[in-house]
């Protein structure tokens, strides 16, 4: 009997051991165990850029280079762009998220294509980068001299469909230049040879492909559709609105981390331009050091700018240069600019202030 108790207490004591029992309460003042924190959300986003990783490339590359973009929750990849016409139908297509391209190319696209239709967020090329570019021998010393003059460009260039637009405000006949369609990686070398008079450019891509045809910097002669009273604006980071509705916080996201690339880009263009050339070693440091700066220069760095902060857009002249791309574009309507641009999901503006030069 006593032999068959003792068994009976140890199949009790094995089914207790076997059995999970409820955690005591916490005594008065114990806070019960926090629960595991959950894990937070990464957006993925591709980003395209407009052109080649180059000089003013740096502010996405540094936000990418430290980290800014994962502090953020966002796991970006940036790729290079072959022009901003075809970066606006990457992002309209959907093969990208968001990328980084001409606001005037936009503007036609959507004006084209409304049920595709992008909106930019962000505009960093405070001043559009078409240019007339001259030599020295020309003789062109002033817009008004083109009349009669060759000029060279491909034919979907940006600077010669809004030639006429530059010519209205120069006061120059637009019908009285002859234009010789040409591939842009010719244009440079076709002006250097004086096979034209010409060309039609961005800044930085004309300056410098003139330099390397062995033209010296004295003997460039430039008219920045900007400086002769055109008030467009130029490169803006954009998306399609139904991405930008669904991804709020990490658009803003976005956003704060470029803005801090930007800073740091404009403080120290050759650090900015050393990260440029980790991730792309055939780069010349020095050229795009120079290019870096003549985009701060030009672009990223107006009077504008230092008032009204990084990305940000004035809206009388936004709707102003709305008006002259429509007529310049031909195009059929004039968007609003809401339509064409947002600061909903641009920091405050404190914190995308030019910094101590």
């Amino acid at each position: 009997m006593i032999k068959k108790f003792a068994l009976s207490v140890a199949a009790a004591v094995a089914v207790s051991a076997c059995t999970t029992m409820p955690a005591p309460p916490p005594s008065a003042g114990q806070q019960p165990a926090a629960a595991p924190p959950a894990k937070p959300k990464v957006t993925h986003i591709r980003f395209a850029l407009d052109w080649a990783i180059e000089g003013p490339s740096a502010p996405f590359l540094i936000a990418l280079d430290k980290g800014y973009f994962a502090e953020e929750g966002l796991s970006v990849v940036i790729d290079r762009g072959t022009g901003s016409a075809g970066t606006v139908t990457k992002i309209a297509s959907g093969a990208y998220e968001m990328g980084y391209a001409d606001i005037n190319s936009m503007i036609e696209f959507n004006v084209k294509n409304p049920d595709k239709s992008l909106q930019a967020i962000a505009i960093l090329y405070n001043n559009a980068p078409m240019t007339v570019f001259t030599l020295k021998d020309k003789g062109i010393a002033s817009p008004a001299d083109l009349a009669g003059k060759k000029l060279g460009a491909p034919a979907g260039d940006a600077g010669r469909r809004l030639f006429p637009l530059f010519a209205k405000q120069v006061g120059l006949d637009p019908a009285s230049v002859e234009w010789v369609t040409m591939e842009p990686a010719l244009r440079e070398a076709a002006l250097a040879k004086g096979e034209v008079d010409a060309i039609t450019a961005f800044y930085g891509s004309g300056w410098f492909g003139l330099l390397r045809n062995k033209v010296e910097p004295d003997q460039i002669v430039a008219f920045m559709y900007a400086e002769q009273g055109l008030p467009l604006y130029g490169n803006a980071v954009m998306a399609s609105p139904k991405f930008l509705a669904e991804n709020e916080e990490a658009v803003k996201g976005f956003l704060r981390a470029l803005a801090r690339g930007w800073q740091e880009a404009l403080a120290d263009p050759a650090a900015a331009v050393e990260i440029i050339k980790r991730r792309e070693p055939l780069i010349d440091a020095e050229v795009e050091t120079a290019r870096l700066k003549m985009a701060i220069e030009k672009h990223f760095l107006t009077e504008e700018v230092k008032k009204n902060g990084f990305g940000a857009a004035d809206p009388e002249r936004l709707a102003k240069s709305i008006a002259l791309v429509a007529e310049g574009f031909e195009l059929p309507s004039v968007p609003k600019p809401e339509e064409v641009f947002t600061d909903k999901y641009l920091p405050a503006k404190e914190s995308r202030m030019p910094p101590a030069m």
